[in-house]
């Protein structure tokens, strides 16, 4: 079935106005434009850390292989414990983990018996050691009530049965999942292919690392900011540098790395002063549209497909301020490209809390305010923001620990009002 244009897409959507786009239609546009990539590789698991996997892992054993005890203590029949009384058990032998015992166990006798052992057939029950009174090499005393029929006692399976999936398919791969596909005793897994993505800034202003800085000249910060986002969600990484405003090399920048890349994030060039011949440019390449999203920081943005010697990528043009390079990557770029990676995602998640502060906003576009999190004595959260909140203060970034996220139709908040925010710690 062929991919859908953005003609398509845009067609079936009611109010669709490029110079005033809401985030979430841009959002949902974006989701419905983008498809995985498909190639698949198999990879020590070892290496899968942080992989989207390509395929279903079922689980080729039981797990636990067999019943086992939970518990150091003595295995029994739950039939020999007393009701309302303490019952003393002749204690027949040992059961070690990775040694079971293999006498057989008559009524009113048990085995002691370490965590992680085999159960004996004819056990149903774990008293654990501290539960037990006045044991010696060949007895023990148990206190009524201490144990329930079948406490203490892991049975075959119960973590994951033979044939079932053990992880889906788009999951990513994370520390506790390489420890599950080991104690399956899986060495390789499926994985989709690392996703390639392109990356430059433009402007005749910026200047790299390590050039003098003339005046009206700025550092590039951007390429620095997306080299990080990107390294977090496991991109294989093309930066391209700085291209001057000149049609000729960007259009040289874009055919380059169209033909080299899945994905192209561009910082700068999209804004309404400097884009007409960008416009020109992206219209013989490809199918891509122009933006004025109503969002704050952020509102121009470039978003399609683009072609070049048989080769096509993904175009994610952002502003060029470096705040709402940031805010444009993580509310419209990142769920895209962990799409393209065949990984499930959803949007980013939100939880409320108290803002510390009021906020201004006006009704009819979505703020993105940096903020900083704080718990108190008592356990309550509340967020205050970073202060100033203009598109070039990077500092404020870098300053906070979440975004408090002001919704289209959301008006002023009062301290104590509760507020969305998305934490930055674990994003990818």
């Amino acid at each position: 079935m062929n991919s859908p244009t953005l003609s398509n897409i845009i067609s079936c959507l009611s109010g669709y106005d490029p110079d005033a786009l809401p985030v979430a239609q841009a959002q949902a546009i974006i989701r419905e434009f983008i498809t995985p990539i498909h190639a698949v590789e198999k990879v020590a698991i070892r290496t899968a850390l942080e992989r989207v996997l390509a395929a279903d892992i079922i689980s080729p054993i039981n797990v636990p292989s067999h019943d086992n005890s939970a518990m150091d203590g003595y295995a029994l029949r739950a039939s020999d414990l007393g009701k309302d009384r303490a019952v003393t058990l002749k204690i027949v032998g040992v059961a070690y983990a990775g040694r079971g015992y293999d006498g057989l166990i008559g009524a009113g006798e048990c085995v002691r018996i370490m965590t992680g052992a085999i159960m004996p057939a004819e056990c149903d029950t774990v008293v654990p050691q501290e539960f037990t009174q006045s044991a010696s090499e060949t007895a023990v005393t148990i206190p009524a009530g201490v144990v329930k029929p079948g406490d203490n006692r892991r049975l075959k399976g119960e973590d994951l049965l033979a044939g079932k999936p053990a992880l889906a398919k788009g999951k990513i791969v994370r520390p506790a999942d390489l420890g599950l596909l080991a104690s399956l005793g899986i060495a390789e897994v499926p994985v989709q292919r690392r996703l390639r993505v392109a990356f430059f800034s433009t402007g005749d202003e910026l200047r790299s690392i390590g050039e003098p800085l003339d005046a009206g000249c700025v550092y590039d910060s951007n390429r620095y900011t997306v080299y990080g986002m990107l390294t977090r969600l496991g991109c294989d990484i093309v930066d391209m540098g700085v291209i001057k405003d000149d049609p000729v090399l960007l259009e040289a920048a874009f055919q380059g790395a169209c033909e080299n890349a899945d994905a192209i994030i561009t910082s700068g060039g999209v804004s309404v002063g400097d884009a007409d011949y960008t416009k020109q440019m992206m219209d013989a390449l490809g199918d891509v549209r122009f933006w004025k999203i109503g969002m704050r920081p952020g509102r121009p943005m470039a978003f399609g497909k683009i072609a070049s010697n048989g080769r096509s990528a993904y175009l994610f043009g952002l502003p060029g301020n470096p705040v709402a390079v940031m805010v444009s990557f993580y509310f419209f770029v990142r769920e895209a490209l962990l799409r393209m990676m065949g990984a499930d995602c959803a949007p980013l998640p939100l939880m409320r809390v108290k803002s510390a502060s009021a906020i201004r906003k006006k009704p009819g576009r979505t703020e993105f305010q940096r903020g900083i999190l704080s718990t108190d004595a008592d356990g309550n959260q509340s967020v205050r923001t970073t202060g100033a909140q203009g598109s070039g203060i990077l500092r404020s970034m870098s300053e906070a620990n979440c975004m408090v996220v002001l919704q289209h139709d959301q008006g002023s908040v009062n301290a104590g009002d509760e507020v969305e925010v998305v934490v930055f710690e674990g994003l990818y």
